[in-house]
C-alpha cells in the first residue's frame, strides 16, 4: 500500500530523455534538409510529426508534476527543463517551416553548420540528462554543460558570419527570408545553453 504513495523518481528523467531523443531526431532531419535541399516537404512533415510527439511528452511530464508530491529535483527545475527542451524543438520546427514556406531550394552553408551545432548540442544535453540520474556525477555533468556553452559560442560565430555574408546580397527578399531562418536556428542553439544553465543550477543546489 505504501508503495503507491512513493514518488517514481525515475519517471521525470524518462520524460527528459524521451524528449531529448525526439529533439535529436528533429536535429538530424534538419541536418539532412540543410545539406542538400532535397525532399524538403518530407523532412518538414517529419519534423512536425516529431514536434507533436514531443508536445505529448511535455504535457505528460507537466501532468505528472502536478500529481507528484515529492520530486527528485526542484519542481521549478523540472518544469523549466522540459519547457526549454520543448523550445529547442519549436524553434527548429519554425525554421524548417519557413524554409518550406519561403520556397527555399538553395541552401546556405551556415544553415548546415548551425544544424551540425544543434546535433552536437543535443548529444551533450542527452549525456548531461542521463548523468543527472545520479547528481554525484558532478564532473561528468559539468563536462557536458561546458561543451554546450562552447557550442553556443560557436553558434553565435556562425550567425555573425552568416549575416555578414547575407547582407552582401543584392536581393532584399532573400535577405529577409534567410535572416529569419538563421535567427530561429540560433534561437534553438541558445535554448540548448538554457538547458545547460538549468542543469548546472540543479547540480549546485544538490551539492
Amino acid at each position: 500500500m505504501l508503495k503507491s504513495f512513493l514518488p517514481k523518481e525515475y519517471s521525470f528523467f524518462d520524460f527528459f530523455e524521451k524528449h531529448a531523443r525526439l529533439t535529436t531526431e528533429v536535429c538530424l532531419q534538419l541536418q539532412t534538409l540543410t545539406s542538400d535541399g532535397q525532399d524538403i516537404p518530407v523532412h518538414v512533415a517529419r519534423i512536425h510529426e516529431l514536434e507533436h510527439q514531443a508536445d505529448d511528452v511535455t504535457h505528460e511530464c507537466i501532468d505528472a508534476l502536478h500529481r507528484t508530491f515529492i520530486t527528485p529535483i526542484e519542481r521549478t527545475d523540472i518544469l523549466q527543463l522540459i519547457k526549454q527542451l520543448d523550445d529547442i524543438l519549436d524553434s527548429i520546427d519554425a525554421a524548417s517551416s519557413r524554409i518550406e514556406l519561403y520556397g527555399i531550394t538553395q541552401m546556405r552553408s551556415e544553415a548546415r553548420e548551425l544544424a551540425d551545432v544543434l546535433v552536437t548540442s543535443m548529444a551533450e544535453i542527452t549525456g548531461g540528462l542521463v548523468a543527472m540520474r545520479d547528481l554525484k556525477n558532478m564532473q561528468k555533468i559539468n563536462t557536458h554543460c561546458i561543451a554546450i556553452h562552447d557550442l553556443e559560442s560557436r553558434g553565435d560565430t556562425i550567425l555573425r558570419s552568416a549575416l555578414i555574408r547575407l547582407f552582401q546580397e543584392d536581393q532584399p527578399i532573400v535577405i529577409i527570408k534567410w535572416k529569419e531562418i538563421f535567427e530561429r536556428l540560433e534561437k534553438a542553439v541558445d535554448r540548448c545553453e538554457n538547458v545547460a544553465n538549468i542543469i548546472e543550477g540543479v547540480v549546485i543546489s544538490s551539492s
